[in-house]
């Protein structure tokens, strides 16, 4: 923006000076041109009463001498004969006796103006008055160095003063841009001092209006999750006292884990959505630890495999030996392998065998969990969050997390058709 504003200011006022300066210029050399033909003329003028008098040749030559020192007048005689050095053609100063029509013509050597004198009886006296070519353009050079001068210096200041107002602008408009990246990659604290033209200052004021809102919003949000997670907790204190009330059975045991992990979670929620997000994600936070996510799907299919035996689901796995590090938190990557296989369970009917695989390669981890179940009609809604492609009262959050936890590992989710006959989902993430 800077340079395209200083670039319009040296054409507009290019042009303009332009415009002013061909034309003054023009003025000038007709100027010069006009004062020594002027000046000529007049000699010439002076001279013909002195012809009216006399003609002999030692009186005008007086004259002549006394009106030029220059030796740029010139008389021809009635008889033919010449006082000073001559510089018309002759056919020009015979076409001024014949016609006594005063003549003005350029020559070579520069500009001539032929006056014609009558005389009694019939006689015809030329005054001839010369101005050499280079007093015609005398002080014309001058004049345009300083016009010239003065246009560019006119033309520099506009480029100046457009460069200074756009170095403003784009000085505004950067530190703009600045808090508006920093702000979506997670800096609340940034706001901007509205600068520039009044249109930039306007929005400088509005995205701090903006800023402020946002952050008033996440805190609400963070509340609002906070509340509904701590609201859990009554139904999960029934639940443990149900446990309790069975005894110490072994279905007991699992309904109190299962309880006691569902609370840990609630804790993690809660604790994450009381955490400030720019505290979250500021600079002095340690950056996270990788992890491996053969041991973390190999605990998590342990799980899952306590109910597959009561479902008498057949569950397959296949690791790969090599090491799985990837820059995932533990927790946010068992979250992605439970949503996975909490769908096998919760849409396809019990007894359908599934199978879970871990692979690599030499820039990516691949986890990819098949079933034997119905499939996935549309793949593209499943992704949608609360449309889901799972049937009835699938919302669409699980893989929903499961693709956004692979877009942030450097991943992608990809859902096809399983050798089995059901779904396969592979989620990708990239190596340490």
């Amino acid at each position: 923006m800077r340079r395209a504003l200083a670039g319009i200011a040296l054409a507009v006022t290019s042009m303009v000076a332009l415009s002013f300066l061909i034309p003054l210029a023009l003025l000038v050399r007709e100027q010069a041109r006009d004062r020594v033909t002027t000046a000529a003329e007049q000699r010439a003028s002076a001279l013909s009463p002195v012809l009216a008098l006399t003609t002999r040749r030692s009186d005008v030559q007086q004259a002549v001498a006394e009106l030029d020192s220059h030796d740029r007048l010139a008389v021809r005689l009635p008889d033919g004969g010449f006082v000073g050095t001559p510089h018309a053609p002759r056919e020009a100063l015979d076409r001024a006796v014949g016609s006594r029509g005063t003549l003005a013509m350029d020559t070579a050597e520069g500009w001539v103006y032929l006056q014609p004198v009558v005389l009694p009886g019939d006689r015809v006296a030329v005054v001839e008055a010369y101005v050499p070519a280079a007093e015609l353009t005398r002080g014309v050079w001058a004049s345009w160095g300083v016009m010239s001068l003065l246009a560019l210096g006119l033309v520099g200041g506009s480029v100046l003063v457009a460069d200074r107002l756009g170095a403003r602008v784009v000085r505004s408009s950067q530190s703009l841009k600045r808090a508006s990246l920093a702000l979506g990659s997670g800096d609340l604290d940034v706001r901007v001092e509205p600068d520039g033209p009044p249109e930039l200052q306007d929005a400088g004021s509005a995205f701090n209006t903006m800023a402020d809102r946002v952050v008033e919003l996440l805190a609400i949000e963070r509340e609002m999750v906070a509340d509904l997670s701590h609201r859990l907790r009554t139904p999960l204190t029934a639940l443990y006292l149900e446990a309790d009330l069975m005894g110490p059975s072994a279905g007991a045991r699992r309904i109190t884990a299962a309880v006691s992990q569902l609370e840990s979670e609630l804790d993690s929620i809660i604790t994450a959505a009381r955490t400030p997000l720019a505290a979250s994600q500021g600079s002095g936070q340690a950056p996270v630890r990788p992890c491996e996510v053969t041991e973390v799907v190999a605990m998590r299919l342990d799980f899952w495999s306590v109910l597959a035996k009561q479902q008498n689901r057949i569950c397959e796995r296949s690791f790969t030996p090599r090491r799985t590090p990837v820059r995932f938190l533990e927790d946010d990557l068992a979250a992605v392998v439970d949503a996975l296989i909490g769908n096998v369970f919760r849409h396809t009917p019990q007894g359908t065998a599934f199978a879970v695989r871990v692979e690599r390669d030499d820039r990516r981890v691949v986890l990819t969990v098949d079933d034997a179940g119905p499939g996935v009609a549309d793949p593209q809604a499943a992704l949608t969050r609360g449309v889901g492609g799972g049937g009835a009262g699938s919302t669409g959050l699980g893989l929903d997390i499961v693709a956004r936890a692979a877009q942030a590992a450097d991943g992608h989710l990809e859902i096809t058709r399983a050798p089995m006959g059901g779904a396969r989902v592979r989620v990708s993430f990239g190596l340490v």
